[in-house]
């Protein structure tokens, strides 16, 4: 399905895109980092349930910065 790939692209994109902040001393507010880890997870399971693997492997690395991102927020309090 061509729409697995497109989704794998992007969310491999914003992994990439991503990696910065996580190697960065500023983070974004855990709230955020909350949220957006909660959004995306679901995104995750919605691909999987629908057979887009390689969208949801793409969703799930992204979901797990978030998840880096906010411990790291958390740990600096």
């Amino acid at each position: 399905m061509w729409q697995d790939w497109v989704l794998m692209v992007g969310g491999f994109g914003f992994s990439l895109a991503l990696l910065p902040t996580v190697f960065s001393k500023s983070k974004p507010a855990w709230t955020t980092s909350l949220l957006t880890s909660i959004i995306l997870l679901s995104g995750v399971g919605t691909y999987a349930t629908l057979g887009l693997w390689k969208a949801a492997l793409s969703g799930g690395i992204t979901a797990v910065l978030w998840v880096i991102l906010l411990i790291q927020a958390l740990v600096r309090k």
